[in-house]
């Protein structure tokens, strides 16, 4: 008996070839419109939708596949009672469905795209189509992906059929597709009618893949999987050069490692562990930068993971091979040919992510128990946020510079947050601590001397004189903070007591 396959695609990529492949099989092509026409000017035998219904494509194309000619014979079982009903109604069986849809997402993405054009590329019949033949899989073969057109001609040519494992398969992946379509056209709506004073939206749909098992998660009882939107990412959305593959561990700490990185626009090292940084620098380069930033805490930095805002070169890698630091990964934009040959040599395990591209912020997701949290992304100090010298003594200019990179810095550590940095680097870092004087006094542990002429930033206020009377003993001689605590006056009578300069940012920078 002859197997009849329908083809309606948008992306007709393989689709002449897959095509060919079925006639040598001895399947008879059905197609609509522009589907038809490519299969005919490659010379293959196809009859039109039009030919099947009896009627033709309407309203420019909008009305082509809906009519029951054609989801009579997708949906129909093998059932008596059904093939009686095609039979009175002269309509043939159709067992393979080739269909994929219009690129709703990628007109969208457009920056110029009127509401008129993102509605045309709203695809119905596709959708139905797939949607048909999916559910019924029992008989029906539903492709809507040309990656499946030669493991599905491998299964016709092999066993002269298709599996129901494979049909059963296929029509996931063809629910999947319309469920994407349909969340990305939902999105793009709400979005149009979400207010300009509402920046979050009303709804979130969240359509992941899995893109990689993990051993565990946190710990080895625990078991995680990394997804994306995109089933095709990379971790981070980037590319593992080599090494193991990444950890639940680690691809927290290199998140938070390259969060901390390109918020520089300098060369920057960042070195995290434990989502911790433990080390931040800027300078002229790299090899520079990573000396710096393993000069603030060594000893925590050993089996860390590192993240760099520039391509990894010689210099970099003569660093580290200098440092003899043991490092579980190391993400950054590329990694030069002699650097990568060099890890592959002498480091093997290490895992190298690479990252050429910035992506675009989106929204922060946490899952809390029975909800999740959004937030937009903390990108540094709001629009309209001023330095205001609140003590006395203005900074000295090297105090400024030093104040601004640990301004930046502070921002990645975990509440309560403080840095002690010199120059363009952490000297002493404390962070995730319940109180705000027990993180100076561990900053000021970890800077030992280095802490004399340091600069301190807070990530909020400080509610008592107590941290800057710690920081002054310390050796710190100016501090940026937020400010706004009601006990404001007695924390700048300190400042000034103590000789200390004192900028007030107005802009809190919390990470819990």
């Amino acid at each position: 008996m002859t197997q009849n396959a329908l083809f309606s695609v948008y992306d007709k990529t393989g689709c002449v070839a897959f095509a060919q492949a079925l006639v040598d099989l001895g399947w008879q092509l059905i197609a609509s419109g522009g589907t038809a026409r490519l299969l005919r000017a490659a010379g293959l035998p196809v009859r039109d939708v039009a030919d099947l219904t009896g009627a033709p494509e309407m309203l420019g194309g909008r009305v082509k596949t809906l009519h029951p000619a054609v989801h009579g014979g997708i949906l129909a079982r093998d059932l008596l009672v059904d093939q009686a009903d095609l039979a009175a109604q002269g309509i043939e069986l159709i067992d393979l469905v080739v269909c994929n849809l219009y690129p709703f997402s990628q007109t969208v993405a457009r920056p110029d795209v009127t509401l008129a054009e993102a509605v045309e590329q709203i695809d119905i019949g596709g959708v139905t189509l797939l949607r048909a033949a999916a559910k019924n899989f029992a008989r029906v073969t539903a492709v809507a992906d040309p990656a499946d057109y030669a493991p599905l001609l491998a299964e016709l040519a092999e066993q002269g059929g298709v599996s129901e494992l494979t049909r059963r398969r296929l029509a996931l992946k063809a629910f999947a597709h319309t469920r994407d379509y349909d969340t990305a056209v939902t999105a793009y709506l709400l979005s149009l009618d979400t207010p300009a004073d509402q920046p979050l939206p009303v709804q979130i749909s969240l359509n992941l893949h899995q893109v990689q098992s993990l051993r565990y998660g946190e710990n080895p009882h625990q078991a995680a999987a990394l997804y994306a939107a995109d089933p095709a990412a990379g971790p981070l959305g980037g590319r593992l050069w080599q090494g193991k593959p990444l950890s639940y561990n680690n691809l927290l700490d290199l998140d938070a490692a390259w969060r901390a990185a390109e918020s520089f626009n300098q060369p920057a090292v960042v070195i995290v562990k434990h989502l911790s940084p433990c080390g931040l620098a800027v300078s002229d380069n790299m090899a520079a930068a990573f000396q710096l930033a393993l000069a603030s805490d060594p000893v925590s930095a050993f089996g860390g993971v590192i993240a760099a805002n520039r391509p990894i070169g010689d210099e970099f890698v003569a660093a580290l091979d200098e440092a003899g630091l043991f490092v579980e990964a190391i993400v950054a934009p590329g990694f030069s040919p002699d650097a990568a040959a060099w890890f592959a040599a002498k480091k093997k395990n290490c895992r190298l992510v690479a990252l050429p591209d910035p992506a675009p912020a989106g929204l922060e997701l946490r899952a809390i128990r029975a909800g999740f949290l959004a937030q937009q992304p903390d990108q540094g100090d709001p629009a309209g946020a001023k330095w205001e010298q609140v003590s006395q003594r203005p900074p000295l200019p090297e105090e400024e510079m030093a104040l601004r990179f640990a301004w930046t810095a502070v921002q990645h550590v975990k509440s309560n947050a403080i840095v002690f940095a010199k120059g363009m680097a952490t000297v002493g870092i404390g962070g995730g601590l319940t109180s705000r004087v027990d993180a100076v006094k561990l900053a000021a542990e970890k800077a030992g001397e280095r802490a004399q002429g340091a600069v301190m930033a807070s990530d909020a206020f400080f509610p008592f004189a107590d941290g800057l009377e710690a920081a002054a003993a310390a050796g710190v001689t100016a501090v940026v903070q937020p400010g706004g605590s009601v006990r404001d006056e007695e924390v700048i009578a300190a400042a000034d007591r103590l000789q200390m300069a004192m900028i007030f940012t107005g802009a809190r920078h919390f990470r819990h």
